[in-house]
């Protein structure tokens, strides 16, 4: 087959033993089973410990401090703009490419994803969301309010591009990343309900670190997933081509919490196998002989260069890349495959992880193959892989380390630009609303010595509309702000009371804890500011509190006024 239709599913924050494939009898998932009964399961599959990377290196097939993502949040999560992506390999060979779901590889153009090979994007660009239903996201740069739970609206947002490229002709690849099951642990009754009660057999390594509460809420995701994996595959034999469409299903990094995990050392954010070792399964209908199981050592990292090579897709990054095509291995022709070594890293942490064994990031050696759990440091039995493995890490640490980052938020690349709370820096009495930044919005603002700043780099100059979100109670209306760049300035003054409660934590199922909770932001527009193409400091300040505060702030837009 010419031109085989790609779909990629990527789950945030589901280990490998949140699917009953993998042994787990307190979940059912028939449908995401059913691509291992197919096609191929990828029993050793590895990514990254957090989710910013781990998309990175399926983006680009490369390490993600190659591409300069080194975190989470505040700008580390933007890939580096002279890396190619996946979307740009398919779209240049003729492919309709849209991502549907949390992106989380930056924010502004052109780090966006409809700047990164994504003909059409509707999700989110952030780390994670506070809210999963009638959520706020966006459609290819513009917000827009979502419909109903956020991951069954993605899933349709993905079928219906599917069927209206099939009618048109076109091969597509599409991209679905999932924001679930990250927290906050949101999911409707219909899932949550056979949960509710249920008593938790398999239990964590260590049980007395585990909190059911949470388990019973992430399986209960993990079900509307399988859930929504079933649609998608429906679609495809509704539409006729679930033997012309590769499907590929993959997590971003372990569990987030203690639950089942078959025993495996780490979760989420550890570089023990645990924290990396997630679902692979691939399906392609007579391309792939179904009820494989791949032994061999694979990862995300490998996708690109993969799903290019199974679609005769020419690859158009010219730089070298760390993932190997994982062909010979799906079609039976690996007679000569080499063993290999997979580098994992966390906030300078590395280990290494080869066909048997693993070098952990405090320089123990595991033999995977007789202690999978990581039990016992087998350093001494075997020295000579150890001292090899260790001279590894340190060369690649020579290579990807340090990750020197100095770059300011773009504005001007597109019409509109949003600067989220997330992406500035609060200062004074300033906070955040929660604390990780990705959602969170500033508030405390109180004094006329408070500010927020952003560190942009405009791309075009000219004047732009400037337009603050807000929230303000009535008492406190009347506060003049200033919006500064390079000394031009523009004022405005809060003159209409916006105070919409909080809203989130009614659907929780279990306390949340860094996501910030969410509420309606109304415009405040403060005119037009003159930005010259140039760095510097955007700075939001009040010269002016009448009431107790100036008012909380969710994000900067600067748009493009047309000459």
């Amino acid at each position: 087959m010419a031109n085989p239709n790609v779909l990629v599913i990527l789950t945030d924050d589901q280990g490998w033993g949140d699917l009953s494939v993998h042994g787990n009898t307190n979940l059912d998932t028939p449908n995401v089973d059913s691509l291992a009964r197919d096609g191929v399961l990828f029993d050793r599959f590895y990514v990254c410990p957090v989710c910013a990377p781990t998309r990175a290196e399926f983006l680009t097939g490369r390490y993600h401090l190659r591409g300069g993502v080194h975190g989470v949040s505040m700008g580390a999560e933007r890939l580096s703009l002279d890396e190619k992506t996946i979307a740009d390999t398919f779209k240049a060979a003729g492919y309709a490419t849209g991502a549907f779901g949390k992106w989380h590889n930056g924010t502004q153009h052109p780090y966006h994803p409809n700047a990164r090979g994504f003909d059409e994007f509707f999700g989110f660009c952030s780390g994670h969301w506070g809210h999963y239903f009638d959520a706020e996201v966006e459609h290819n740069g513009q917000f827009t309010q979502g419909q109903g739970y956020l991951p069954d609206e993605i899933t349709d947002r993905a079928m219906n591009f599917m069927a209206t490229n099939v009618k048109a002709g076109q091969p597509f690849f599409c991209y679905l990343p999932y924001n679930i099951p990250h927290t906050p642990f949101q999911v409707p009754n219909r899932f949550y309900d056979k949960f509710r009660y249920l008593s938790i057999d398999m239990k964590a390594t260590n049980p007395e670190h585990e909190d059911f509460e949470r388990t019973r809420a992430a399986l209960a995701l993990c079900e509307n997933i399988d859930w929504n994996v079933g649609r998608l595959l429906d679609k495809l034999d509704q539409l006729g081509i679930a033997e012309d469409t590769i499907v590929f299903y993959f997590g971003d990094n372990g569990p987030n919490g203690e639950r089942w995990n078959g025993g495996m050392k780490g979760t989420k954010g550890s570089t023990d196998e645990g924290g990396v070792r997630v679902p692979g399964l691939m399906r392609w209908p007579k391309h792939i002989q179904p009820g494989m199981v791949i032994e061999e050592i694979a990862g995300g990292i490998d996708l690109l260069p993969t799903l290019a090579d199974m679609a005769c897709v020419e690859m158009v990054s010219e730089k070298p890349l760390d993932g190997r095509s994982l062909k010979p291995l799906l079609i039976n022709e690996a007679a000569d495959w080499s063993d290999r070594m997979i580098f994992t890293h966390q906030r300078n942490a590395v280990s290494v992880r080869n066909q048997r064994f693993r070098l952990d990031a405090k320089g123990k050696l595991y033999d995977m193959s007789a202690d999978p759990c990581q039990t016992k440091d087998a350093s001494n039995d075997f020295p000579e892989v150890q001292a090899m493995l260790v001279k590894a890490v340190a060369e690649w640490r020579s290579e990807v380390l340090p990750v020197q980052d100095n770059r300011p938020f773009s504005v001007g690349y597109w019409q509109s630009t949003p600067l989220p709370a997330r992406d500035g820096v609060p200062h004074g009495g300033v906070q955040r609303s929660a604390r990780a930044p990705n959602c969170s919005y500033f508030t405390h603002w109180t004094e006329v010595d408070d500010t927020m700043t952003w560190d942009i780099i405009v791309g075009t100059s000219g004047d732009y509309e400037a337009v603050v979100y807000y929230t303000c109670p009535a008492k406190d209306v009347g506060a003049t702000v200033e919006l500064n760049f390079n000394g031009q300035t523009v004022q405005g003054q809060v003159t209409e009371a916006h105070d919409p409660l909080l809203v989130g934590e009614a659907d929780d199922r279990c306390p949340r804890g860094s996501e910030s909770y969410v509420k309606d932001f109304k415009p405040l527009m403060l005119g037009a500011l003159h930005l010259a193409a140039n760095r510097g400091t955007l700075t939001l300040r009040a010269l002016e509190v009448p009431g107790s505060q100036v008012m909380d702030v969710r994000r900067v837009v600067l748009t493009k006024k047309e000459l």
